[in-house]
């Protein structure tokens, strides 16, 4: 069942970065669009903005549960580096809680705020239910949440090569 677990939770993983990678890649193509169509064709399209937004609250939320489940966000760790391992291990607890409590918040009430705004229209893209541009806060947060679950019930993945991918190709070309 573990070992299930932590197959689902790889692909799961898997499809977060290539979402996060297709939307900053998707952003970084609309910007340049919307400042061209401005300055040399001067007529300035409405889209690119509200596109651009949606693609890095994806970038941001989705991408950020890869990063929380590879351990590559940014941290202080000063302070529980020079804790006894006894309260290192308790304060990594006391996070990992937060964690779930913070990301179990945002799920909850970013359901319900994309419920709420589903009737809600973008003035400049009148197709586009406010409530679908909200939908990677309460999926990222989801998706957080399990990852929190992991490591506290099944242990930490950073180490794995799944989550390390480029550091092991980068001393696999440094032995050779």
């Amino acid at each position: 069942m573990k070992n299930l677990c932590v197959r689902v939770l790889d692909a799961v993983y898997l499809a977060c970065i290539w979402v996060a990678g297709a939307a900053i890649v998707c952003m970084s193509l609309i910007i340049p669009w919307g400042v061209f169509s401005r300055y040399v064709l001067g007529t300035g399209s409405q889209w690119p903005e509200p596109i651009a937004i949606l693609f890095m609250m994806m970038f941001t939320f989705i991408g950020g549960a890869a990063a929380f489940r590879a351990n590559a966000h940014i941290a202080v760790s000063m302070l529980t580096e020079v804790m006894p391992p006894v309260l290192r291990q308790l304060s990594a607890w006391v996070v990992d809680a937060l964690m779930l409590l913070v990301s179990g918040f945002v799920t909850w009430y970013g359901i319900r705020l994309c419920m709420n705004t589903m009737g809600q229209s973008i003035s400049e893209l009148s197709w586009l239910p406010v409530g679908v541009t909200y939908l990677a806060l309460p999926i990222g947060s989801a998706i957080t949440f399990l990852f929190v679950l992991e490591r506290r019930i099944i242990g930490p993945q950073e180490s794995r090569h799944l989550m390390r991918y480029e550091e092991d190709q980068v001393q696999t070309e440094g032995a050779h």
